[in-house]
């Protein structure tokens, strides 16, 4: 049965939100949301120039320079981020639906994500009376004391991916606003109905003008907003391809920057664990929003001699995966999220296969459903630790199966890739997981599930990016260290510079 598209009303789709107001962009582009279940364009909002980005940096660096936000208290931000959160909260069902919409987000799971997403505004205001602003320090080579202060890093550029828009949006906003910055949002054309709804909730929040701002452009417009010398801090999760230039760019001007840009995270299988209950784990895993995580587990790592058992338990869970529209209720993986996504995710399989991978299962597009951008849950085995499929992120529901013989070799195997953002090991021996844990070189493990905190730190090493998102750590990467040596601490005769 055919599922009409359900999307939120926006109040101003054909306006950008500059400087506290609607404004029509100077750019006559439009930004076009296609669905991927259909192909269709379901809805059509403003696209910006780099006219439009400079008005919303100039609007931003006015705020913060000459405005009241960076010269409020942690606790008087924090009240403005639990009221966008109160905002938010309220909207779950529209944010919901434009992940829905825009992506293939299954509509039983949507809810839920995007909640976690309006938590971050409630988590952040919650730091606000325990952070460490500040701290005395005693000096080393004189008697007296010094502050140590943190201060905002200044005007920001929050650029979202199309994979979790909303949720990855506000991990960047409710710190950076909390932090005392002001911020340009930059989602990703493909999704940006949710930067739409966040812009509505600062406004009906009363958030001061210019503080937080919403431009949506094309990749040659959004260049110019992280060149701009008026923006502070790049905040960017994305391709490794656009984080690489968006740090060298940042580097050549000393603009700071954190990135998040993917993985290909291995699950290690260890001998004491039930290796069909792995299986099926990691089978389900790798359907997880179609395998569009940057996190999700696409390499199992298992003893040699159980990967025969691995693969036929893994085969028999993947085709028991109900592929279907994301409104179905019996649906279990929806489309991916566009048909270039598919395309690219094809072209990957196929040239793991040239390389001499087996297609255990999967590798196809479900008769079923001939519309739209569906694609079968795929496993790769008896790839070669230099095959594509082993260490390249492919960002579809793919897994691939390599086998060990010792626990040295496992964890050699996990960190054959230029990526490290996340891991997990499967076993019930403490001692065994804590050497595994510590030997992967990546920003996360865990055990026995696939799973994250938002108290704590996310982020990764090598390719997966610099710096952390979540947690305490999330809001020191938007503010500075500042020194404060009063006069009295000053040794005679000498200068404090």
């Amino acid at each position: 049965m055919p599922h009409a598209p359900v999307l939120p009303n926006l109040r101003h789709p054909h306006h950008l939100f500059i400087d506290g107001a609607w404004r029509e962009p100077h750019s006559r582009e439009q930004t076009h949301v296609v669905s991927p279940t259909t192909g269709a364009v379901i809805a059509t909002l403003a696209s910006g120039d780099a006219d439009d980005i400079a008005a919303a940096v100039d609007a931003a660096r006015a705020a913060f320079d000459h405005g009241p936000w960076p010269h409020l208290s942690p606790t008087e931000r924090a009240a403005y981020l639990r009221r966008m959160g109160e905002l938010l909260r309220a909207r779950i069902p529209d944010l919901a639906n434009a992940w829905i919409e825009q992506i293939g987000a299954l509509a039983g799971v949507a809810p839920l994500v995007v909640g976690g997403g309006v938590a971050w505004f409630d988590s952040y205001a919650d730091l606000a009376d325990r952070y460490a602003w500040s701290e005395t320090r005693a000096l080393a080579d004189a008697p007296g004391t010094a502050l140590v202060v943190r201060e905002p890093v200044g005007v920001v550029a929050a650029i979202a991916p199309w994979n979790n828009p909303f949720g990855i949006m506000a991990g960047k906003i409710a710190p950076a606003l909390l932090a005392g910055c002001t911020v340009v949002m930059k989602p990703a054309p493909e999704t940006p109905i949710e930067a739409w709804i966040i812009a509505e909730a600062a406004q009906d929040s009363g958030l001061p003008p210019g503080v937080l701002n919403l431009v949506v452009a094309d990749r040659a417009a959004s260049d110019s907003l992280v060149r701009h010398p008026g923006i502070d801090k790049v905040s960017f999760t994305g391709s490794v391809a656009a984080g690489t230039h968006i740090a060298a760019v940042c580097g050549a001007r000393m603009a700071r920057c954190t990135t998040e840009l993917g993985g290909k995270s291995a699950a290690i299988v260890l001998d004491d664990f039930p290796i069909e209950t792995a299986a099926r784990t990691l089978a389900r895993t790798i359907t997880m929003s179609a395998g569009q995580i940057c996190a999700v587990l696409s390499r199992a790592i298992v003893p040699e001699a159980h990967r025969a058992a691995f693969v036929a338990a893994a085969v028999d869970e993947m085709r028991r995966v109900r592929i279907g529209h994301p409104r179905d209720a019996a649906a279990e993986m929806g489309p991916l999220a566009m048909v270039r996504q598919r395309e690219r995710v094809e072209a990957f399989v196929a040239q793991a296969i040239a390389e001499g991978a087996t297609l255990a299962t999967g590798g196809a597009r479900p008769a079923h459903l001939p519309d739209g951008a569906y694609y079968e849950p795929t496993l790769l085995t008896d790839v070669d630790p230099a095959n594509i499929a082993a260490r390249e992120e492919i960002f579809g529901p793919v897994l691939t199966v390599l086998g060990y013989d010792t626990l040295d070799q496992a964890i050699a195997l996990a960190n054959a890739t230029p990526y490290g953002l996340y891991g997990t090991v499967f076993t019930h021996d403490a001692a065994a997981f804590s050497r595994v844990a510590r030997g992967v070189r990546s920003g996360t493990l865990t055990q026995n599930a696939f799973r994250f905190d938002s108290a704590l730190p996310f982020g990764g090493f090598k390719l997966s990016g610099c710096g952390r998102e979540g947690g305490k750590e999330g809001l020191d990467s938007f503010t500075e260290y500042k020194a404060v040596i009063p006069a009295a601490a000053a040794p005679a005769g000498h200068s404090v510079l």
